[in-house]
């Protein structure tokens, strides 16, 4: 890999990493990817038009508002936010003009709600590109993945004679929560591709391996919930007030208590409970966000099922009115055996890395999956991969990706698999 890739692959990550959004607020990145795409002279479609709106999940519309004053106080021109129609995500075509097959690559955006580290070994500390905004962090590798797809298209359209058919980047907001995937993939923008290739730094493995994904992400879905009781004195006439703390205590305690599947793992987790309004007033109103997995689509439901049941029962016992919303929502990954020789072949040319055995289980959600299943019900190959690195934990504090050494990998991989499926000459049937 030509070293002047990696140094403005780096340079790209390390600025994104300073600009941690949380999904669908994601204005000043969304900027960031699209002037550098407009840099290149690709067309780049942007915000509402590469989503179905009625499938977006997960959107609070106060953030999103939070989030435009804060890309307009950081130089993003209130042009762009115009163009956005306040969603965030941009897809970049590049036609070579020669019959051959449409690849579609897909980098994801958004960040995390974690607190960087202080730590002064942490290198994001050492070298001044640590996160400045408060509370959220890159504590999952989305920069990385975004810079190297910006470099990607970089290395398409200097590499354009040497191509034929048609390339797709997309830059998706919002994997965080399975939030993003649905409303693009429900706008149609894969349904013409022919192969499709994603990844993610780091997983289970470490700096220097790389292997393909045949399976083992979950199915998911996430869920908003919001208790409404009636408050009253809580020493002067409590039995006058319905308990909207205690409904969500008792259904939290419920929900771990959904029985387990015969036919594949789950997972349940209540991840925030906020309730109240002070000691001596019986609690009016509290919200949960919480999510439940399972191994199979049908165990997924299953689990989901019950979530339904739970806050229904609990609204009868404690007198309560439960606000059950769906936030998000994604697939298991869908296994596609003609494309992982394909991508083996590529990870097997690039020096000094080591594949691992192909990697199965169950661990974790991706909302790639929804883009995977639907390019291969539709005709087409789709894989995902994993490029190692010593990351000490996602969504730690003190989350590494050894940019460096890790994204020239992933670069690699994506340039080789390029060249494979739609080098002139050497299209694969």
């Amino acid at each position: 890999m030509d070293q002047k890739y990696i140094e403005e692959m780096v340079c790209s990550r390390r600025k994104l990493h300073k600009i941690p959004e949380e999904g669908w607020t994601e204005f000043q990145t969304t900027y960031f990817v699209v002037e550098f795409l407009r840099g290149l002279g690709l067309p780049v479609f942007v915000g509402k038009a590469n989503l179905n709106l009625d499938e977006v999940l997960g959107r609070d519309v106060e953030l999103v508002q939070d989030s435009i004053e804060r890309a307009l106080k950081a130089g993003v021109p209130q042009s762009f936010i115009e163009e956005t129609e306040g969603f965030t995500g941009a897809v970049a075509v590049l036609d070579t003009g020669r019959r051959g097959p449409t690849t579609a690559f897909r980098s994801d955006m958004d960040c995390v709600i974690v607190r960087e580290t202080k730590d002064a070994d942490h290198l994001p500390n050492k070298l001044g590109f640590a996160s400045e905004h408060p509370g959220l962090m890159h504590a999952c590798g989305h920069d990385g993945h975004t810079a190297v797809g910006l470099e990607l298209a970089r290395w398409l359209v200097e590499h354009k004679d040497q191509l034929c058919g048609k390339f797709k980047l997309i830059f998706q907001p919002a994997e965080e929560g399975v939030r993003g995937a649905r409303a693009m993939c429900e706008a149609g923008i894969v349904d013409d591709v022919d192969y499709f290739l994603s990844g993610h730094v780091g997983g289970v493995i470490g700096r220097g391996e790389v292997a393909v994904m045949d399976g083992g992400f979950l199915a998911s879905s996430k869920f908003d919930i919001a208790i409404e009781g009636k408050p009253a004195h809580a020493g002067n006439a409590p039995q006058q007030g319905n308990n909207a703390l205690m409904a969500a205590c008792a259904a939290s305690m419920m929900l771990q208590g959904i029985p387990r599947h015969a036919d594949g793992v789950t997972r349940v987790s209540v991840g925030t409970l906020h309730a109240g309004e002070g000691r001596n007033v019986i609690p009016a109103h509290a919200k949960l966000q919480m999510e439940v997995r399972g191994e199979t689509k049908e165990v997924n439901e299953f689990m989901k099922e019950y979530v339904y049941d739970i806050f229904a029962g609990v609204d009868k016992a404690y007198r309560v009115k439960s606000k059950v919303e769906l936030a998000g929502e994604s697939t298991t990954l869908m296994q596609c055996p003609a494309i992982y020789d394909k991508v083996e072949e590529v990870m097997k040319k690039i020096p000094g890395i080591k594949v691992l055995p192909r990697i199965h289980t169950p661990s974790g959600s991706e909302d790639c999956a929804l883009f995977i299943r639907r390019v291969i019900e539709r005709g087409g190959q789709a894989g995902f991969v994993l490029y190692g690195c010593n990351h000490h934990g996602h969504h730690r504090p003190n989350f590494e990706i050894q940019d460096e050494q890790s994204l020239p990998i992933a670069l690699s991989i994506y340039t080789g698999f390029a060249e494979l499926v739609n080098g002139i000459g050497g299209k694969v049937k």
